[in-house]
């Protein structure tokens, strides 16, 4: 439903962080609150020009994505003045989103379930 950007400093602690709409809820919109656009299976495509109004929903939801996520890394390299800024991808389309963007260090699609069943067996 979201895309979460969670800063953590050097020790683990917490920074902060950004929330923006999620790939899916992006996608969904479009055929929920226009008239004629179809509803969309999320997937990679070769072109970047769309032959069809399902292909240039994906190239647009997609592409559109990465630039997204790759502006808001970029934003967050520069606050923070790091260029070598570790980004780690997790959940649902992140390995998709990731597959083109050398920005993001690694890909954990299970990182977050990952750190509550951590969590949870701490207690």
């Amino acid at each position: 439903t979201a895309v979460t950007f969670d800063v953590v400093d050097s020790r683990g602690n917490y920074v902060g962080g950004i929330i923006a709409p999620g790939l899916a809820v992006m996608t969904d919109y479009l055929h929920e609150k226009t008239a004629l656009l179809p509803k969309i299976k999320i997937r990679e495509l070769k072109s970047a020009i769309g032959k069809s109004t399902e292909h240039a929903m994906l190239i647009g939801a997609v592409q559109g994505y990465r630039g997204l996520v790759r502006e808001l890394i970029g934003e967050l390299k520069r606050e923070l003045k790091s260029k070598n800024l570790p980004v780690v991808a997790t959940g649902g389309y992140a390995k998709l989103i990731a597959a083109k963007l050398p920005e993001i260090s690694a890909v954990a699609p299970d990182l977050t379930l990952e750190g509550l069943r951590l969590v949870w067996w701490q207690k």
